[in-house]
């Protein structure tokens, strides 16, 4: 081969691979997947059109303490989420699904309302303080600070890695370690060679997750007033800052880029492990033995740090919260429970509707151009929510400029919608935020569909629309509503982008409550609280259902 046909097989082969795709399905999700990545091309822009020329490390202490935050703890959400899941898959630990509920449930309550529990209960003045005051104890560890943050962060994300990880030992196939147990080899040669390969890209996904989640929040080290880039930006965009805003979060993005690439380096580097697809029939339950005790007194342990502190703490705002509440003008009303319901479901619905074009292109589609789609949408879950919500306020502040310069051109002003804070950029918002989620779980019911039934469809004399909507659709949509319903769970949640794009006057559950923080009413938070916990507690039911 001569080396102008070497250069020219990797782009012959990417034609080929690409030939035959439906032109306006490519089409129509690439207009999605271009939706998607608009908001990194407006962060881009500000930067580029900084006036001064901003430094490329702004705030490098700021930079450092975030890199810092993110490795310990994920590091610590391995350290509990491990063994966890261990102890409930693979030995005789009494009341196993009790624990599994137990210690995946942390993930419905907001790392932001666990640090507001704790700052209530671990604080200076805070409950338990009171309570060993009477034993002679002055003071406890205080909350506030790097190691505050790291430790509710730890608390509300380790699930994450505990339920991947779970999820590989179920599917792991035991009669390999037996196997290489009759060929001499010891166990920890066993589990080197065999147990660990299948288990690190289930660990490395729930790894990942906490690493994102650890770098993008916001509503944690803001309560516990520890600087990382997420306070930096919200600090330097409400003091005029846009500029350095928006180089912090290009800096933001960055760590995020190399966070995704690392994790795609475990992953290429397991490739080659067999991944049983079976679990063994054969009893392969570890007796605790003597550890019984300790195995108990662990788990114990890690729920009433995650669930009975603030939980009762909750409860005592509850108890509390009608003189809280007279002392405050931020009386919590029923409407905000329904707007955050309102664009939740607006959110599920459009993030339903724009993953079927993309999950159907890259299940039925083997192709570079699929491939690069499909990944392209899974940008908006890796960017965080402040650096999102702050690149469609430089859109909708832009385009309002531009709709002004037009109106006075054609006087027509009252004709022309703005953007900036309402409803459809908030939407669009968590659509950019959320879609993955969608994505996945309806491309995976489309997997499932025999390809033969469209096909036959077609024979018939169906158009290629008209197949997918009588045949494929009804067959995928347990999926797509189940993607819908992570959406929606999610988006209830979610607080910087939230606060950044909220209409005036169009209060949530998460805007109430951290406006309640704000006044130092907690008892007023009581009520919103529960119900977003309550509400967040369906998506244990979808995760913990798929078990089976």
């Amino acid at each position: 081969m001569s080396a102008l046909d070497r250069l020219v097989a990797p782009f012959a082969r990417a034609r080929s691979r690409d030939s035959g795709l439906p032109t306006a399905l490519v089409l129509l999700s690439g207009a999605i997947a271009a939706a998607v990545l608009s908001p990194i091309a407006w962060i881009l822009l500000r930067v580029l059109e900084a006036e001064g020329g901003p430094s490329l490390l702004t705030h490098p202490s700021t930079f450092a303490t975030s890199i810092a935050l993110v490795a310990v703890v994920t590091g610590a959400s391995v350290v509990l989420g491990v063994p966890l899941a261990f102890l409930t898959v693979r030995t005789d630990l009494p009341f196993r699904r009790f624990w599994t509920i137990a210690v995946a449930l942390p993930l419905v309550i907001p790392s932001y309302l666990g640090a507001f529990t704790y700052i209530s209960a671990f604080g200076p003045s805070g409950y338990i303080a009171d309570l060993l005051a009477p034993l002679g104890v002055d003071s406890v560890p205080s909350v506030y600070g790097f190691g505050g943050v790291a430790l509710v962060l730890t608390l509300y994300t380790f699930p994450y890695v505990f339920i991947t990880t779970r999820a590989s030992l179920l599917s792991f196939d035991e009669s390999l370690v037996e196997a290489a147990r009759t060929l001499g080899v010891s166990r920890i040669e066993a589990f080197r060679r065999v147990t660990l390969p299948q288990l690190v890209p289930g660990i490395a996904s729930g790894a990942l997750l906490v690493a994102l989640y650890a770098l993008s929040d916001f509503g944690t080290p803001n309560l516990l007033r520890l600087e990382v880039l997420t306070q930096a930006i919200w600090v330097e965009f409400n003091g005029f800052g846009r500029e350095t805003a928006a180089m912090l979060s290009l800096q933001l993005l960055t760590i995020t880029a190399v966070i995704l690439a690392l994790q795609s380096r475990v992953g290429d580097s397991t490739q080659g492990a067999y991944v049983g697809t079976r679990a063994s029939t054969s009893d392969t339950t570890v007796a605790l033995g003597r550890w019984k005790a300790p195995a108990l007194a662990f788990c114990a342990s890690v729920v009433t740090m995650c669930l009975v502190v603030p939980l009762g703490v909750l409860f005592v705002w509850f108890r509390r919260g009608s003189s809280a509440i007279g002392r405050t003008r931020l009386v919590f009303e029923w409407s905000y429970a329904s707007n955050s319901v309102l664009v939740s479901v607006a959110a599920a619905v459009a993030c339903a509707l724009a993953a079927i074009p993309v999950a159907y292109l890259a299940a039925r589609h083997r192709s570079t151009v699929a491939e690069l789609i499909d990944r392209a949408t899974y940008i908006g879950y890796a960017m965080p929510g402040i650096v999102l919500g702050l690149a469609l306020v430089f859109f909708g502040v832009s385009y309002g400029a531009a709709v002004d310069d037009l109106s006075s051109v054609i006087g027509a002003a009252s004709y022309l919608p703005t953007l900036y804070q309402t409803l459809p950029l908030l939407i669009f918002a968590y659509v950019v935020r959320f879609l993955p989620q969608s994505v996945g779980a309806t491309r995976s019911s489309v997997m499932r569909v025999d390809r033969e039934l469209t096909e036959a469809a077609r024979l018939l004399g169906e158009s290629p629309l008209g197949a997918f909507r009588r045949v494929a659709l009804p067959l995928i949509a347990p999926g797509v509503f189940a993607g819908a319903a992570l959406v929606f769970l999610t988006t209830m949640k979610e607080l910087p982008a939230t606060l950044l794009l909220q209409p005036t006057g169009f209060d949530t559950l998460v805007t109430y409550i951290w406006a309640v923080r704000e006044s130092g009413s907690y008892g007023a938070a009581a009520i919103p609280a529960f119900v977003l916990i309550v509400v967040s507690a369906l998506s244990m039911v979808v995760i913990l259902s798929q078990e089976k």
